[in-house]
This record gives structure tokens, C-alpha cells and sequence, in this order.
């Protein structure tokens, strides 16, 4: 009777194939946790790979810009140096020409010759 009881049991819970799964189950569950623990490894790795590819992107895009930036900082510090030394120049030839300037007036040694 107990037997008929222990068969039934086993056959509502799925007969053979509960059986099966049950020793599978007892035999590989180890081996399971070690697939599923490799797998989420690798999902964490690949995650962390995304994100330093998408972060090494990002600052490649970065340099580009800070690049660009630096060498609109270079053309315009270019052209100031350019005007400064025109200015320099403009000046230095004011400053020759208030010390050659001749206030004497009828000086015959005067350029160009004039009557003032």
C-alpha cells in the first residue's frame, strides 16, 4: 500500500522526468551555480567594456574640441602679437619724427625744404 502511495506521489509530481530532473538537479547543481556565476561575469565584463569604449569616445571627442579651441587661442594671440607690433612700429616712428622735427623756422637744413 505504501508503495502504491509512493508511486502515485512521484506520478503526480511528474513521474519519470521529475525523477530525472531531481537527479540532475542533485548531481549538477554546483556546476549550475558556476555557469550562472561565469555568466553574469561576462555580462559585468561586457558592461564595463561598453562603458570604457564609450568613455575612451567621449574624450577622443573632447580632445578634439580642446584641440580646435587651442588653435582658434593661437590665431587670435597671432593677430594681437601682429597689431601690437603695429602699433609698436607706428609708434617708435612718431617718437623719430618729434626728435628729427625741426622748430626753427627758415632752417635751410630742414626736409623737405620749406619757408615755415
Amino acid at each position: 500500500m505504501e508503495t502504491e502511495n509512493i508511486i502515485t506521489l512521484i506520478s503526480a509530481l511528474g513521474g519519470w522526468e521529475a525523477i530525472k530532473w531531481l537527479i540532475h538537479f542533485l548531481t549538477h547543481r554546483k556546476t549550475d551555480v558556476r555557469r550562472e556565476e561565469a555568466s553574469l561575469d561576462d555580462l559585468t565584463a561586457e558592461n564595463h567594456r561598453k562603458q570604457v569604449d564609450w568613455l575612451e569616445e567621449r574624450l577622443a571627442q573632447r580632445d578634439t574640441t580642446i584641440d580646435s579651441l587651442q588653435n582658434e587661442l593661437r590665431k587670435e594671440q597671432a593677430d594681437k602679437l601682429e597689431w601690437i607690433n603695429h602699433c609698436h612700429e607706428t609708434e617708435l616712428t612718431l617718437k623719430e619724427l618729434e626728435i628729427k622735427q625741426c622748430v626753427i623756422h627758415g632752417c635751410a637744413h630742414r626736409t623737405p625744404v620749406s619757408d615755415y
